[in-house]
């Protein structure tokens, strides 16, 4: 009978069998992976119209679920801030989506503003969060923070 705390050994005997038990799935997996990869190689174009869309459809989910998230908890600290980073995120999404050629040309000064903007926006969410959550606000600091430090090494190159 399993422990209601595993040790490392047992999940590490958790994912062999996994692993023996599924190891077609993950070849295959592996193979579709790798024809992929030379596919992106072989047309960078088509690869980079399909990543452009794909984000697009990121951006513009992520965007509704924040925004329908914050109507439902529209007494949340800093929900201005909130508001704004999700309808960032579905302005982002929608642009990306509209105009996948032009989006593909522009997805880097696209998400290197998304990162300036959301981490801008995390930052001050979290000073503002600081009180009523003295031991989480830190994480969300951070988080703010990593999204400056994105911007400026995509920036950088």
């Amino acid at each position: 009978m399993a422990s209601a705390n595993p040790t490392l050994s047992d999940m590490q005997a958790a994912v062999k069998d996994t692993m023996r038990l599924h190891w077609q799935l993950f070849l295959a997996q592996g193979v579709i992976m790798l024809i992929l990869g030379v596919l992106a190689v072989i047309w960078p174009q088509i690869s980079t119209i399909a990543v452009d869309v794909y984000v697009g459809w990121l951006f513009l989910l992520s965007g509704i679920v924040g925004l329908a998230s914050m109507f439902l908890a529209q007494n949340v600290q800093a929900f201005l801030w909130m508001l704004l980073t999700a309808a960032l995120s579905l302005f982002v999404g929608i642009v990306l989506l509209w105009h996948p050629v032009e989006g593909a040309a522009s997805l880097t000064l696209v998400l290197i503003a998304f990162f300036i903007v959301e981490g801008v926006f995390q930052i001050v969410a979290s000073l503002s969060y600081r009180d009523i959550f003295p031991g989480q606000w830190g994480w969300m600091l951070a988080s703010g923070i990593v999204d400056l430090i994105l911007a400026a090494l995509i920036i950088k190159g």
